[in-house]
């Protein structure tokens, strides 16, 4: 079990050193393919004069050139950071970055990506929206933590709910899980029971089938988003596997308590799934 296409979705602002580095740590680690990919567009420019159209459309077009150079030198830029130590393909696309990227997600076994915001959404013209990307991409979404530029796993805590979502992640997570050093199973519920108990236990039988040893946590709190974030600092976790859950307002993703928490610790690194 393992990754062998992992998509590394740059942002068009940079710098993209820092989760380049990381992409290509990981490519070497499961000798797999690197997919540098970047998206953005212009917004069209609003007219209420008919005489202003054509002005209009010539500057919305300036504009998605001024994207088309900047993804050329993001691609050079990739490139030379790679310098052939992996395989490596480009995708780069003007138009939306939500659209463009939950259709490349079909060419990858992971996706890797950076989320300095948080939840927020952020200029939705010039970056992914984490809640599009993690939501809609039918794939693992590894969110870097902000600047990081290595991936460090000895440490790895699953956020675990019996869900189909948390399920998902274990299930995709093993890989990762497989290097570590350390794997704790975490659930939170205000009053634990033998049900949450049998769940953990159960999720480290299917863990110890891959050869991956954990331990299991049981918190009791009646605020589980805060609780998750406090334990996951007292053991210093690297990487926290978690269920993503959420669901679409009009144009924008509305997520589920613990979900908003953990993309809002832009200190963490952490592996979803929906």
């Amino acid at each position: 079990m393992s990754y062998k296409s992992i998509l590394l979705n740059l942002g068009i602002d940079g710098p993209i050193e820092p989760l380049a580095l990381v992409g290509i740590d990981l490519a070497r680690r499961f000798d797999a393919r690197l997919i540098g990919f970047c998206a953005a567009d212009a917004p069209l420019p609003v007219t209420m004069a008919p005489e202003g159209a054509a002005i209009a459309a010539e500057l919305w077009e300036q504009s998605r050139d001024e994207i088309r150079q900047r993804l050329k030198d993001l691609r050079g830029k990739f490139e030379n950071l790679v310098a052939g130590a992996v395989e490596t393909d480009w995708r780069g696309a003007v138009e939306s970055p939500d659209a463009a990227m939950a259709r490349s997600s079909r060419l990858a076994d992971l996706i890797v990506t950076g989320a300095a915001q948080g939840a927020s959404t952020g200029d939705s013209y010039r970056a992914a929206d984490p809640g599009s990307l993690v939501l809609r991409a039918g794939r693992p979404v590894l969110v870097v933590a902000n600047g990081s530029a290595s991936l460090p796993t000895g440490r790895v805590v699953v956020a675990w709910k019996d869900t189909r979502e948390a399920r998902r992640a274990v299930a995709d997570a093993v890989p990762l899980m497989a290097m570590a050093s350390e794997v704790t199973i975490a659930a939170v519920d205000r009053n634990p029971d033998d049900w949450i108990r049998d769940g953990v236990k159960d999720v480290a039988r299917f863990l110890d089938g891959h050869g991956i040893k954990a331990r299991t946590e049981i918190l009791k709190s009646d605020d589980e988003g805060n609780r998750l974030v406090d334990f996951l600092a007292s053991v210093r976790a690297e990487l926290v596997v978690s269920g993503a859950y959420g669901h679409s307002r009009l144009r924008e993703w509305v997520f589920g308590g613990v979900t908003r928490s953990l993309l809002d610790e832009v200190w963490l690194n952490r592996l979803m799934s929906s």
